[in-house]
């Protein structure tokens, strides 16, 4: 049984204290900032502990410890949690205005502590359902929840049995995620071997986005980004559990103008340096060996991975949690007996279980109950330059309208295109593209010269996108019974069904943190991000909208 403990104030002592007490936890504390890292005394808190950035930062421990660690101010953070709390640590100054979020996230019987408690706290929480004692001698108080409303009913044991349809990033991340939860989890591929469609190129770029205005996709590739950081940590790393290279990533700016919009978002957050910095036209030109007159963004933490790789690492840690159905096409699904069967064109059951999970990119489409999902396809030609044709050979991937990795196993890459087509094949229109954005980047002659001498190869992906680019991420709606619609809960789900969809370009960071969040929807726990980021990653938003503007 998971105990969930809320604190208003971060202290690493109550948090020994709450993982000395044993079982499964899940800790949630609140911070104005973080302190740094050399100021946490655990060790391995110590070398997971977050960058100290805005937003919520989910930090796994072991199979027993999470620690959510949301960084705000408390009357920002707090309407943005969804937990069903056991145990709550109120510091010193908490608003009365907050009573009755308390209770509306606490469980029957919830314990609660606050420090130095005035009487208009003490009687907020007696309105809102706590019966409070003074606690000690001084104006600390306890509380235990005491609801006089119906209270929701207990959800029945989830039955830990998913089918996974897809082995690319968003499949793989999930059959990872399910396992080390203790699910057994079947993974469905056409393919002989993971990652062969949209997750197949030799190289991934992960970096956040920055904003001015901090805006959702900018929150949610930060909290993805960190996220996929600490978790390749807890795999072994990059460039050693899977192919790759933390070696950072520079993002040039595209005219003065731009270079001014750069620095603004970096001076308007004022981010560690680890995290993004700003190099000049100087530092800019020396780290690419060319002369480059704006300057960039600095991600010293990014870089690049072989998102295959990545796969397997996933797969390999599953263990013989894992069952691979490999070279075995997935067209039909049908709830029978309280389970998902899985069946191929010719009506073979592939496999069965409570839970189903559709990663398979935009061929999820081919599914009846996800045929209306707005998906599309994304053609990306990616090429790839031999280092005996002269590529710039770069310490770090470089990027402005396209990027360009630093080569591995003699191959450097760059790219990609985005075309609204479906042409497999590698293009030498394509070609041309990538190179002659790569000589806008790189300058120089003899980069110019490798639209004409270079041979075409490469690779051709298609992405699998939503309208507004963010992942789809949770239950699937049903289309046909949804009726009048006014907010996400009134819209129906297919019971028992999710998808993790629509990863666009992004998926190496987006994956890790999808999986995450969907296995805590399955498992009732709370979410590693904020109520309104997950509302926007709802499969259910494009039905929702729809229907808005008809009624």
């Amino acid at each position: 049984m998971m105990r969930v403990v809320l604190d208003t104030d971060w202290s690493g002592e109550r948090f020994a204290a709450a993982c000395a007490q044993g079982g499964r936890l899940h800790y949630i504390a609140i911070a104005a900032a973080l302190p740094a890292a050399a100021q946490i005394a655990d060790a391995g808190l110590r070398a997971a502990w977050p960058l100290n950035v805005p937003g919520f930062h989910r930090v796994i421990l072991n199979d027993d410890v999470t620690l959510d660690l949301l960084v705000g101010a408390v009357d920002a953070v707090l309407p943005q949690v969804t937990a069903r709390v056991n145990q709550f640590h109120l510091a010193s100054g908490v608003s009365p205005v907050w009573a009755r979020t308390f209770a509306k996230l606490a469980v029957q019987g919830a314990t609660l502590h606050a420090q130095a408690a005035d009487e208009a706290l003490v009687w907020a929480l007696t309105a809102a359902g706590f019966a409070c004692r003074l606690a000690g001698s001084g104006s600390d108080i306890a509380a235990v929840y005491r609801s006089r409303r119906p209270q929701p009913a207990v959800a029945a044991e989830t039955v830990r049995r998913a089918v996974v349809i897809g082995a690319g990033l968003a499949g793989s991340s999930a059959a990872h995620r399910l396992c080390a939860r203790g699910w057994q989890v079947t993974l469905i591929e056409r393919h002989a071997q993971p990652a062969q469609e949209a997750s197949g190129n030799l190289a991934g770029i992960f970096m956040p986005l920055l904003s001015k205005d901090d805006n959702i996709p900018t929150r949610l590739s930060r909290a993805a980004y960190l996220f996929a950081l600490r978790e390749w940590r807890r795999l072994g790393g990059v460039g050693r559990a899977f192919e790759g290279q933390d070696c950072g990533v520079l993002q040039l700016a595209r005219d003065e103008r731009h270079a001014g919009v750069q620095q603004e978002a970096l001076a308007t957050w004022n981010y560690p340096h680890e995290y993004a910095r700003w190099a000049d036209a100087h530092e800019a030109s020396a780290l690419i060996g060319a002369a480059t007159p704006h300057g960039g963004w600095l991600f010293e933490q990014g870089g690049w991975a072989r998102p295959s790789s990545l796969c397997e690492a996933m797969l390999a840690a599953c263990g013989d949690r894992l069952q691979r159905v490999f070279c075995t096409e997935a067209v039909n699904l049908q709830r029978v007996d309280g389970e998902w069967q899985v069946r191929s064109a010719d009506g073979t059951l592939i496999a069965q279980a409570p839970t189903a999970i559709l990663a398979s990119g935009a061929a999820a489409n081919n599914i009846a109950q996800a045929a209306e999902l707005p998906l599309s396809k994304l053609r990306g030609q990616v090429t790839h330059l031999a280092e005996d044709a002269g590529p710039p050979m770069l310490p770090l991937v470089v990027c402005r309208e396209a990027y360009v990795t630093p080569p591995s196993n003699g191959i450097v890459c760059a790219g990609a295109t985005y075309d609204n087509d479906d042409d497999p094949q590698l293009r030498a229109s394509s070609q041309l593209e990538n190179l002659t954005r790569l000589a806008d980047i790189i300058p120089g002659d003899d980069v110019a010269a490798l639209a004409h001498r270079a041979p075409l190869s490469g690779r051709v992906g298609f992405r699998c996108a939503a309208p507004d680019r963010l992942p789809l991420a949770g239950a699937l709606p049903d289309y046909p019974n949804a009726g009048r619609l006014e907010f996400l809960s009134d819209v129906p789900r297919h019971q028992g069904l999710h998808c993790l969809l629509g990863y666009a370009s992004r998926g190496l960071i987006w994956a890790p943190l999808m999986a995450e969040l969907l296995v805590a929807q399955l498992e009732g726990a709370p979410p590693p991000l904020e109520a309104s980021l997950v509302d926007a990653l709802d499969p259910a938003r494009f039905l929702l909208k729809q229907r808005r503007r008809s009624q």
